[in-house]
């Protein structure tokens, strides 16, 4: 009998333990999640990420907060990866320039995007367009390639500084072409167009969803679509293929990345809720509409991506063409 009543209450005991640890794990998310976007307001990657927030705080009842930091090229951003507790609720907004590029171009980093940051899932990749002033003498690519093979150097192009996928996308067609060209940084995509649109540079290579009412304007004008196809929405535009120009494509992306160190069981979490939320019929109809393609993946295709950036930018970082700081 007393062998018995020990037994029971052991039991018991162990029963209440194992509710006891349940109970103490944590909800995920207990507070207000933070993304990090180095980008200004505005622009698309933040414009996409805000209708991804706005699904997640419904799911998570919890608020989500974009939290923008732009500049040089997102070290300002991915700055603060060292100073956040690795719980799940501050993410990062990654792209082409501080997974792939930076590494490359930086010896002293504030991050390692291969030992501080977790792969979550891709969020969108964009497509490039070749856009020059709306007066520009430039009537195609292959013109303005001419023009650069006869004055090397002399022709120029802006981007957001050295590194930026603007930037990493235009060498990558000069390479092709076997020309070069000047490169003028800017701080901020307002500046950048209007000097375009101005003729103090010749041109640039940004998506169509930043420059819609410039080009109602007349104030820049596009030659050439960075893809294997036309956009739907642009029929007339050729790509660069069709006009002459080395079949290049410019396909600028962002993920989301977490700290190293989340649990993973709160990884997991997170990447199966962002997944949900950027197939959400919501996100896709505010997106869709702006050039961007939605591109959910799992951490491993994101890993992918980035390994194939790696090789395909550090050509460009060897031959001087980007510059290493």
């Amino acid at each position: 009998m007393t062998w018995g009543m020990d037994r029971r209450r052991l039991l018991a005991a162990a029963v209440a333990g194992c509710a006891s640890g349940l109970r103490a794990q944590p909800r995920f998310p207990e507070r207000t999640v933070r993304v990090i976007v180095p980008y200004g307001v505005g622009i698309g990657p933040d414009v996409v990420m805000r209708a991804v927030a706005d699904v997640l705080a419904a799911r998570w009842r919890q608020p989500v907060l974009i939290d923008n930091k732009p500049g040089a090229s997102g070290i300002v951003a991915f700055a603060e990866v060292r100073r956040v507790a690795p719980d799940g609720h501050t993410l990062f907004l990654a792209d082409t320039a501080t997974m792939c590029v930076n590494p490359l171009i930086h010896d002293n980093l504030p991050y390692d995007p291969a030992r501080d940051l977790v792969p979550l899932t891709l969020l969108f990749h964009a497509t490039f367009v070749i856009l020059v002033g709306g007066d520009s003498r430039f009537r195609g690519v292959s013109q303005l390639l001419d023009a650069a093979r006869r004055e090397p150097g002399r022709i120029s192009y802006g981007s957001l500084g050295n590194g930026h996928a603007s930037q990493v996308a235009i060498e990558s067609l000069a390479r092709a072409a076997d020309v070069r060209l000047l490169h003028v940084p800017f701080k901020d995509a307002g500046a950048l167009f209007t000097a375009v649109a101005a003729a103090e540079v010749d041109f640039t290579a940004f998506g169509m969803n930043s420059v819609g009412g410039l080009l109602q304007r007349g104030r820049l004008r596009p030659l050439a679509v960075a893809a294997r196809k036309r956009l739907a929405d642009h029929p007339d535009l050729p790509t660069l293929a069709e006009a002459g120009a080395p079949d290049v494509h410019m396909h600028p992306w962002a993920g989301l990345v977490a700290p190293a160190g989340v649990p993973e069981s709160v990884l997991g979490q997170l990447q199966q809720d962002l997944v949900a939320a950027i197939n959400a019929p919501e996100v896709r109809a505010r997106v869709q509409p702006l050039g961007f393609e939605l591109t959910p993946s799992t951490p491993q295709q994101f890993r992918q991506r980035i390994d194939a950036d790696l090789a395909l930018y550090a050509p460009l970082v060897r031959e001087g063409r980007v510059t290493r700081l």
